[in-house]
This record gives C-alpha cells, sequence and structure tokens, in this order.
C-alpha cells in the first residue's frame, strides 16, 4: 500500500500521544493533561471555553480532564470577579512543575520526529500542518 496522507498523519498522532504518556506516566499524568497543561502554561487564568478551543477538545473532555487536574493539585479554579458562573483555571505550583516536565518530553520528542529535517523544512512541515488545520474547520470556524 502506498503511503497516503491520512494513515501517515493518525499513525504520527498515535504513536506521538503514546510516546508522551509513556514518558509522563511516572509524573503520574493522564490522557489529555499534558496539552492542557502545556497550554495553561503559555494562557494560565483562562476559562473552560479557551481551553477546549486551544487544546482542540470538546467542552465535555475538558471538563473531566479538569476535574481530574483539580483532584491531582495540578490546578485551581477561581471564579471571575463579578461573575460566579464563569470559572478561570490556573496553575498551581506543582501544575508549574509537571507543565515543565511536559514541556521538556515535547521538545524531546519533537526533536525525534523532525530528525533529518534541516530547520527549513521543519518550519515548512509546520507551516504545512497549520495550512491542514484550517483547511479542516468547519464553516463556523471551529474544528470537527
Amino acid at each position: 500500500m502506498e503511503p497516503n496522507f491520512h494513515y501517515q498523519i493518525m499513525a504520527a498522532h498515535t504513536d506521538l500521544q503514546k510516546k508522551v504518556l509513556n514518558r509522563l506516566r511516572e509524573a503520574g499524568l493522564t490522557a489529555g493533561q499534558p496539552k492542557v497543561l502545556d497550554y495553561l502554561q503559555e494562557h494560565n487564568g483562562v476559562n473552560q471555553k479557551a481551553i477546549a478551543a486551544g487544546c482542540h477538545m470538546e467542552p465535555a473532555s475538558v471538563s473531566s480532564v479538569l476535574a481530574g487536574m483539580e483532584h491531582a493539585g495540578l490546578i485551581r479554579r477561581q471564579a471571575e470577579p463579578g461573575d460566579r458562573r464563569s470559572l478561570r483555571v490556573y496553575l498551581t505550583a506543582l501544575g508549574e512543575e509537571k507543565a515543565e516536565q511536559t514541556r521538556q518530553v515535547f521538545a524531546s520528542l519533537e526533536e525525534q520526529a523532525l530528525r533529518g529535517l534541516d530547520e527549513s523544512r521543519r518550519r515548512e512541515l509546520v507551516a504545512l500542518l497549520v495550512q491542514v488545520v484550517e483547511n479542516l474547520k468547519d464553516e463556523k470556524g471551529e474544528a470537527e
């Protein structure tokens, strides 16, 4: 069978996800948590809707992941002043530590995945993947 796009992108995602979880298992992280930690490290104090959009996750999935993270002491949720229904999500000190571990694992795996590609080709690959993500958004501007 000749390599095709959908199979290669699914295989790359599956392999990367397995490697991330295997490397972070000792840190006590579960599926969904590494990308949320990574996102919060750059966007600390956002609401659940922003996390869902930024991590390309369903809001119900984010809610479940955040509940586990709160129970593990990785995040704290705080109501916005004047709007008790809207909660902001913040990393705790432990969450910051786990986010840094996650970032190091991501960097190591990215280096492994892109081995043999010079900087120009790496940038081109990322740009092409950004275009693929944009192309797959539906008419409302949301990924399906």
